[in-house]
């Protein structure tokens, strides 16, 4: 058998390597895909499939998108649920001796989206890793636009259903699991019934029990930011951790300097509602057609902020049930609402105020 021609060779060893993602090839000014994933892109983009001489005796399927018009592509492939592997040209095409190096510089899941043209800005974009030993879970979620990092274990009775609850908390976009949790096939059967996201498998290794490298290079405190003494006994939200940022760190391929606290939380702390209730009372989307008119968070959505916004979704989401954190919380509510000039110049100065957490993330990677 004929011999690929250099470019195809490097092409089918670098998808070799990302063989779970429709792999976008720079090759001047478009991203080309070939073979299946032409194959699968053609039909699911709709654009025109051709082919292209590879060194074999047939051609090979292809297709491609302009590159300033890659980010519209791959945001329809990622709505459909698929991961896009981004591989570019590292030098320029004119001063290369051979094949121009190219390499992938990031990977695009419906859990690490980052562009603003391709969130939402009053809702958050959760990726979730659940980390699965024995009969006990650890959780971790991240939605990395914002930086908002958050952990917890499920060390009780009836651990399942909890797990179920904190999944319907979050409706996490991507979830990431270890190996003993992937092999559950009838809990991740049950996941996929109640909540339609991506669920990837990685190296069991990956979800490490690092309680150093974790403590050197982030800030973990419990959710009112105290820093947490008795670390060790978060050894479940731990592990769960480090394989979501090990997750984050392989598909992104650079380092997030915004992810810097984890706040491990008690799942307590919150009034627990599984999905189907959550569905019922359309607190956040309607049960119909999945929109937000007509719902409790529409209803109260007076904010002038995208952060507010995903603060008071939130709120809504994690129902309190500490009486004082309650009496807290109205209490703020009372005083703007007895002063009405505080109350007024507080809008005006937040209609001011870009969304800095957002903001934030683009500076970090500057």
């Amino acid at each position: 058998m004929a011999e690929y021609s250099p470019m195809m060779q490097h092409y089918l060893d670098t998808k070799e390597q990302y063989k779970d993602c429709i792999l976008f090839y720079r090759l001047g000014d478009f991203y080309e895909m070939f073979f299946d994933d032409a194959q699968l892109a053609s039909r699911e983009l709709e654009i025109t499939l051709t082919g292209k001489d590879c060194g074999q005796e047939e051609r090979a399927p292809m297709c491609g998108v302009p590159y300033h018009a890659a980010n519209m592509y791959i945001a329809k492939l990622i709505e459909k649920g698929y991961k896009v592997a981004i591989c570019e040209q590292l030098e320029d095409p004119k001063k290369a001796k051979g094949i121009v190096k190219r390499d992938v510089i990031r990977v695009v899941t419906p859990g690490t989206l980052v562009e603003d043209n391709l969130l939402e800005e009053k809702k958050n974009n959760y990726i979730m890793s659940i980390y699965k030993q024995g009969i006990f879970f650890g959780i971790a979620v991240c939605d990395i636009s914002t930086g908002d990092f958050l952990a917890s274990q499920i060390k009780e009775t009836n651990n399942f259903t909890k797990l179920l609850d904190e999944i319907a908390r979050y409706y996490p976009a991507e979830i990431v699991v270890n190996e003993m949790m992937y092999s559950c096939s009838e809990e991740i059967a049950k996941i996929k019934e109640r909540i339609d996201c991506y669920i990837s498998n990685i190296e069991e290794e990956k979800f490490k029990y690092d309680i150093e490298n974790l403590k050197n290079r982030y800030k973990i405190t419990d959710d009112k930011e105290i820093e947490i003494e008795d670390i060790e006994q978060k050894d479940f939200a731990l592990a769960a951790s480090n394989g979501l940022l090990e997750y984050i760190k392989q598909t992104q391929k650079i380092e997030m300097e915004h992810l810097n606290i984890i706040k491990i939380y008690n799942i307590t702390k919150y009034m627990a509602l599984d999905i189907s209730a959550r569905r019922n009372l359309e607190l956040t989307e309607r049960m119909r057609d999945k929109s937000k008119r007509g719902t409790l968070l529409w209803v109260l959505d007076k904010t002038a902020t995208s952060m507010g916004g995903r603060m008071l979704r939130r709120w809504i989401n994690d129902p309190l049930i500490d009486i004082n954190e309650i009496n807290g919380r109205l209490d703020a509510v009372k005083e703007l609402i007895s002063n009405m000039m505080l109350r007024g110049d507080t809008i005006d100065c937040l209609k001011k105020i870009f969304d800095i957490e957002r903001i934030a993330r683009k500076n970090c990677l500057w």
